[in-house]
C-alpha cells in the first residue's frame, strides 16, 4: 500500500493510566486498520518538545509537555484506504464533549488536555510522525 494509506495514532498516558489500551485497540482493529508498528514507551521531555514543536509558542505547551511524559504512551501505525481521514473520523473531537457517539474520544477521553488518543492530521504528518517514533527497521 502507498505510504498514504498509514497513520500514526498514539495512546496517550491517561488512557493508559485508566486501563484502556486493549478497548482502544480493539476499536481501531474493529474498524478496519492493520497494526503496522506497535511499541509501548516513555517520551522523554526533550522527545515531546520536539514532537509537539508546532505548539512551542502556544500558552499550553509546557503542560502539554508535562502530560505526555508523565507515563508510558503507546505508538502505533496503522495501514488503511484513507487512514488518516478514517482514523481522524475514529478518535472524534479533541473535546470529549463535542466527539462523536461512539468514538474512541467520546469513549474514553476525560478532557481536552486529556484527549486518550492522538491521530495525525495530514498524510504529510502521518509520515514525520511514524518516522519520529519508529525506525525503518521497526516499521514491516
Amino acid at each position: 500500500m502507498p505510504k498514504n494509506n498509514r497513520t500514526f495514532a498514539m495512546i496517550k498516558p491517561d488512557a493508559i493510566e485508566n486501563g484502556h489500551i486493549g478497548a482502544i485497540l480493539e476499536k481501531i482493529n474493529k474498524s478496519g486498520f492493520k497494526i503496522i508498528a506497535l511499541k509501548l514507551t516513555q517520551l522523554s521531555r526533550r522527545d515531546a518538545k520536539l514532537f509537539y514543536d508546532i505548539h512551542k509558542e502556544k500558552p499550553f505547551f509546557n503542560e502539554l509537555v508535562n502530560f505526555i511524559t508523565r507515563g508510558p504512551i503507546v505508538a502505533i501505525i496503522l495501514e488503511k484506504s484513507n487512514a488518516v481521514s478514517d482514523f481522524r473520523t475514529l478518535i472524534g473531537s479533541t473535546n470529549p464533549v463535542e466527539a462523536g457517539e461512539g468514538t474512541i474520544r467520546k469513549l474514553y477521553a476525560t478532557s481536552v488536555g486529556e484527549n486518550a488518543i492522538h491521530g495525525s492530521d495530514s498524510d504529510e504528518n502521518s509520515i514525520i510522525e511514524c518516522n519520529f517514533h519508529f525506525s525503518k527497521r521497526e516499521i514491516f
